[in-house]
Formats: structure tokens, C-alpha cells, sequence
């Protein structure tokens, strides 16, 4: 039981990669089956261009997420390590709440695109485009989940440290 509970939570630490990982594997499956049916079958799939980008824009928006939630993004931090400890933190507290701004607002500007794509179809499946666009919503929706999780681990380490004297 205990075993099973350690795999549950391992998948759940990392199940944007698993998602991401899911839909670059489609993508590269039905790619390469498409070519292999083009050159050897002189054949292919009408639809494997508009699932095989459709499936690229979600491994992409949910890898952001991924990436941002084990805080893997680049960033230029040697002026900051220079900076006395409690300065540090009050920065990385500051960049924490503007990635929570910066993000929501994207976040609420992908539901407005994605809800005014539902209404178009794609071109050659002609499914609702807001099932593509719906990507952008999840990926800066759980970006700014994350950025709101750090904000508050941030501002409550910092309060912390200094109940304890030690940032004083």
C-alpha cells in the first residue's frame, strides 16, 4: 500500500511531463508513420499535419508548466546572489507576484481567444479550433497556479526567517 502510494505521488509530481511526453510521442509517431507511408506506399494520412501541430502546441504549453513548476527556465540571477539574503528573497518575492500578474493576465486572454475560437473549425478535421487553443489556457493556468505557489512559499519563508531572527 505504501509502495503504491509512493508511485501515485511520483505520477502526480510529474504528470505534466507525462502529459507533455504523451503528445510529443503522438506527434512523432504519426509524423514518421506518415513519411514511411508517403515514400514506401507512395500514401499518407490527409489529417496527420493538423493533429501532429495540434498535439506539438500541447506538449509545448504543458512543458512550460513543467518546466516552470521544477523552476528549469533560464534566468539571470548573478545580481541577485550578490545581494545580503533578506534583499534576495524580497527580489525573488517581487518576480514571484509579477509572474503571477504577467501570467492570470495571459491566462484570462487565452479563455477570451479560446472561447472566440470555439466558433471556427479546423481546416481538415473540423473540429472546434478551441480544442488547440484551449492549450494556451491550461499551460498559463497552471503556470500561474505555480508562480501564486511560490509567491506564498516565498513570503511565508521570508516571514518565518524573520520571526526567527535570522534575515533580521
Amino acid at each position: 500500500m505504501e509502495k503504491r502510494k509512493e508511485v501515485l505521488a511520483k505520477l502526480a509530481n510529474h504528470a505534466e511531463e507525462i502529459i507533455s511526453s504523451i503528445f510529443l510521442t503522438v506527434t512523432v509517431f504519426v509524423v514518421i508513420l506518415n513519411v514511411i507511408l508517403r515514400y514506401v506506399f507512395n500514401t499518407g494520412f490527409f489529417w496527420v499535419e493538423e493533429v501532429a501541430t495540434s498535439c506539438f502546441i500541447w506538449s509545448v504549453f504543458i512543458g512550460v508548466a513543467a518546466a516552470y513548476k521544477h523552476k528549469m527556465h533560464i534566468g539571470i540571477d548573478m545580481l541577485i546572489k550578490m545581494l545580503p539574503g533578506k534583499v534576495q528573497q524580497i527580489i525573488l518575492i517581487v518576480v514571484d507576484l509579477m509572474m503571477v500578474t504577467i501570467n492570470g493576465y495571459i491566462f484570462v486572454l487565452s479563455i477570451m481567444f479560446t472561447r472566440a475560437s470555439s466558433i471556427k473549425p479546423t481546416a481538415v478535421l473540423g473540429v472546434s479550433s478551441s480544442w488547440v487553443s484551449s492549450a494556451i489556457a491550461v499551460g498559463f493556468g497552471l503556470v500561474t497556479i505555480y508562480a501564486c505557489v511560490f509567491f506564498v512559499r516565498g513570503v511565508l519563508e521570508l516571514v518565518n526567517q524573520h520571526k526567527k531572527g535570522v534575515l533580521a
